[in-house]
């Protein structure tokens, strides 16, 4: 099978694209995808529940390497250094995860060949997501230290790049902030050749690819921002940077794995966060009603200030019309 023809079959069994959220190509395995949190297997005239007893479109290593090949513009040595992170940003900000065989160097990753396996994540931006969450991120006019937490898959990157927007640009809680973002791993910017892809909003400068320990401290001193934005912290080397970002009097926006504001508890580091009062905000996702449910918003003493919908002062609290819902995906 060409790419030409399996592109023909998805104009066939996936007629509405705005859906998709991942590709699965696995060579001599079927091609799957990953729609509203449900997957699926491709077949040539629609798409198949995963235990269907129909035969379903089947990836081949010659599939793969030509789709990789237009997705590298047939130069992947141009793309070595993302390869060595494990994956491809392409045009529009979807990223392509690869396996296949490592080749090491010394204790590192020199790059990988043979690469049998993609995972192709389409970049989906939700403005607006943000909306029910932004009342709460803000007090007497002044971003808080904001921290989001949610399991994978649950929005929590799609709920920060909607929050980054409406910070940079302004919004009826405060005013536009010269924000940066430091994306290691090109994810909320989904950068292509240094420009994102996605809209941050307008006083937003991206430093993509980078450590985001290294970052932070980078574009404190480059950029003068009024606040950072930075996904997945964790570790002692984030606490070390969020700590001198937050000295210099800049606001923080941050995302972290967890299902509760209680789990950050379980986690030395990011209990030594809450201990010291780092962030004066909390917002826990879930997919309970689908990705993006807003479970809670928490204080910095982990105290609930609003549940499911957070809804704010004028359009009155948990209508079940509005029940939870961010609308926010594919973090």
């Amino acid at each position: 099978m060409t790419a030409e023809e399996l592109k023909q079959i998805f104009g066939r069994a996936v007629p509405d694209r705005g859906k998709l959220q991942e590709i699965r190509l696995r060579a001599g395995k079927p091609v799957l995808v990953f729609m509203d949190g449900r997957e699926y297997m491709v077949g040539r005239e629609g798409l198949l529940e995963p235990d269907a007893d129909l035969s379903p479109v089947l990836a081949d290593p010659a599939l793969i390497r030509e789709i990789l090949g237009i997705f590298s513009r047939h130069s992947l040595y141009a793309f070595e250094d993302e390869i060595r992170q494990g994956f491809l940003t392409i045009e529009g900000g979807h990223r392509v995860g690869i396996a296949g065989k490592a080749v090491t160097e010394g204790s590192g990753l020199r790059t990988i060949r043979d690469i049998s396996s993609l995972n192709i994540r389409l970049a989906h931006e939700k403005p607006g997501c943000g909306d029910p969450v932004l009342p709460w991120l803000y007090e007497n006019g002044r971003l808080q230290n904001t921290l989001i937490l949610s399991p994978p898959g649950a929005g929590k990157t799609t709920l920060l790049r909607d929050v980054v927007r409406q910070v940079s640009n302004g919004n009826r809680y405060g005013p536009g902030l010269q924000t940066a973002v430091v994306d290691e791993r090109s994810e909320l910017g989904a950068c292509f050749k240094g420009v994102p892809q996605c809209d941050l909003g307008m006083r937003t400068d991206v430093m993509d690819g980078c450590p985001k320990a290294l970052g932070m401290v980078m574009m404190i001193r480059s950029m003068a921002p009024g606040a950072v934005a930075v996904d997945e912290i964790g570790d002692r080397e984030d606490l070390e940077a969020l700590r001198y970002v937050m000295k210099c009097g800049c606001r923080i926006l941050a995302t972290v794995h967890g299902s509760s504001p209680e789990d950050l508890k379980k986690k030395p580091v990011l209990a030594e966060m809450v201990r010291e009062g780092m962030f004066s905000r909390y917002v826990a996702l879930s997919r309970r009603l689908g990705p993006g449910t807003v479970e809670a918003v928490c204080d910095g003493e982990l105290r609930l200030l609003a549940g499911k919908g957070c809804q704010n002062e004028e359009s009155g609290a948990g209508s079940p019309e509005t029940e939870g819902k961010a609308e926010a995906s594919g973090a």
